[in-house]
């Protein structure tokens, strides 16, 4: 049975690692000197460490984390000295990325999974977050962040995209997390006691869309928050959002799940009446 219980958390891990690579390749905003926003691709680690507890959690990390250095490879090419080098790959990429495995902390303490899970994901963001702003403030420091005020220019380059890569996070934690059950044995869908068939899927079409929307405006306003430049925080780049589009777009997607909603409503009273 123990065999078969590791061979299950091994297969599990090796998926969820392999979908947190595909993840962070597909990227919603790049930013001109490191850093980019990409879809949740923490979230499947972070499951990884809510369902089988930190250790585990962060062994799957550790293994996203070395994928992840060998996919920024290049970034090494900067730095001649080994101090630089290890400084590099401990705080940009082992560090920032295997302490994922801590986003299941809150499983014990917390009842409600989505709550839970969002909370865990904040957290790691949080701790990835302080390993790029040393990293910048230290090794990156005169290469491409500029010496003068190196702390506090890496707390501002740093924040505009993991800023936004926390909110990505958190929005899809909280919707994977009130749909899928991942404290059982095998993940199931979360469908409320009563709820007819024929309306069991219109809670999960509403929150996807309602999740895909927020991503979308997310990454077209702070892809334009950074100086192509200089890579520094420019809050004048919001003048820059297509806010017409923006507009329309969650104007359109709001409507749409609010129908949803409503049809939602009367087919169940519908249901009760028959």
């Amino acid at each position: 049975m123990k065999n078969k219980n590791t061979a299950k958390v091994l297969t599990e891990s090796a998926i969820m690692i392999a979908l947190s690579t595909v993840l962070s390749i597909l990227k919603i905003a790049d930013m001109p000197y490191g850093g980019s926003v990409t879809i949740a691709s923490a979230l499947p680690i972070a499951i990884i460490a809510y369902r089988y507890g930190v250790g585990t959690g962060l062994m799957a990390g550790l293994v996203h984390s070395v994928i992840q250095q060998l996919i920024g490879i290049s970034t090494l090419s900067y730095f001649t000295t080994w101090q630089s080098i290890i400084a590099i790959i401990l705080l940009d990429y082992i560090i920032a990325f295997s302490v994922i495995g801590f986003a299941g902390v809150f499983r014990k303490v917390i009842k409600n999974q989505a709550s839970a899970l969002a909370l865990g994901c904040i957290l790691v963001s949080v701790l990835r977050y302080i390993c790029h702003v040393i990293s910048g403030a230290t090794v990156w420091e005169g290469v491409s962040i500029p010496k003068a005020a190196a702390l506090s220019y890496s707390f501002i380059y740093n924040a505009t995209y993991m800023v936004p890569e926390t909110i990505v996070l958190v929005i899809a934690a909280l919707y994977v997390g009130s749909a899928v059950d991942f404290r059982a044995e095998v993940p199931t869908r979360m469908i409320k006691e009563n709820t007819p068939a024929n309306v069991a899927w219109i809670y999960p079409a509403a929150g996807l869309l309602a999740c895909l929307a927020v991503i979308f405006d997310v990454a077209k306003i702070f892809e334009q928050l950074q100086a192509e430049e200089t890579g520094e925080f420019d809050i004048t780049g919001i003048a820059n959002v297509e806010w017409l589009e923006l507009i329309i777009m969650t104007a359109v997607v709001a409507a749409v799940v609010t129908a949803l909603l409503i049809v939602r409503k009367q087919l169940i009273k519908k249901g009760n009446k028959a």
